[in-house]
């Protein structure tokens, strides 16, 4: 690509050799395919996935899985990057639209909108029915929901001020915008600009890893209030979170396993700060 791209996409990938070849096959559909840069960052994949992407016309940059984080995976792409928006897309998230690039340069086109991404449901559960603008008051009333690093986008003017953090073992991305929240800028949150990203079908003891570092990741720059076993038992019997029942979400040993697995990493994230 010789002129300067208007995006730079950077992918993370381990073992996706299942996924990734339809993920670049699907950026490299979008509108604005022709001034993307695409740039694989590859945590030591041994099933195919290097093969497949080295089939594409995609940048490759790969990094031994010891020292994996997501932080530092996005940190070592977003260096890379050449562009002034970067977007991030885990290698089993699939864009939904050709113009959904297209979409996330719309939305990051105030200089007051720090990261822009998609999803279904609001801050407080109910189905988002359009563009939410999240400041740091909502930020406040509501953390562990907004910006995310699986399918969104970011300036990389923003990065080169506030890296994501490599120590954080999750929510990195919920992090950068807290950051830049907290310095007067938003976060957009658009339902429009989903993606095809499906954990609900993930092994049990996956979705117990995934929310344990969460939970820590959070714990880790944010204050929480602790959260002993009464405050799980009474979320798990009140609160449905995206379930249509209350009954649904009781029943559910998907949600039962992120409860736990919030509860695992929230006690981790106290022993760090009492260590501290």
């Amino acid at each position: 690509m010789s002129a300067r791209p208007d995006v730079s996409v950077v992918v993370r990938a381990k073992d996706e050799a299942d996924s990734i070849g339809r993920t670049l096959d699907l950026l490299r559909a979008q509108t604005l395919a022709e001034r993307t840069q695409i740039i694989v960052v590859d945590s030591g994949s041994t099933d195919g996935t290097l093969e497949i992407v080295r089939s594409h016309d995609v940048e490759l940059i790969e990094t031994p899985s010891a020292s994996f984080t997501f932080g530092g995976a996005l940190n070592t792409g977003t260096a890379a990057a050449t562009a002034p928006v970067v977007a991030a897309l885990s290698a089993h998230a699939f864009p939904r639209s050709t113009a959904w690039l297209e979409q996330l340069l719309t939305a990051l086109e105030d200089d007051h909108v720090a990261a822009a991404c998609g999803d279904p449901f609001d801050f407080d559960g109910s189905p988002l029915k359009g563009p939410r603008v999240q400041n740091l008051e909502l930020a406040q009333r509501n953390p562990f929901w907004g910006y995310s690093n699986a399918a969104g986008a970011y300036r990389r003017d923003l990065w080169e001020r506030h890296a994501f953090r490599e120590d954080l073992p999750g929510a990195e991305d919920k992090e950068f915008a807290w950051h830049w929240q907290q310095q007067g800028l938003v976060v957009l949150v658009d339902p429009q600009l989903c993606v095809d990203h499906d954990h609900s079908h993930d092994p049990l003891p996956d979705v117990f890893r995934r929310a344990r570092r969460e939970a820590l990741g959070f714990g880790m720059y944010l204050d929480l209030e602790p959260y002993p076993l009464s405050a799980l038992a009474r979320e798990w019997w009140s609160d449905r979170g995206s379930w249509r029942n209350h009954l649904r979400a009781r029943l559910s040993p998907l949600r039962a396993t992120q409860l736990a697995g919030k509860y695992a990493g929230r006690r981790a994230a106290r022993a760090v700060q009492d260590r501290a």
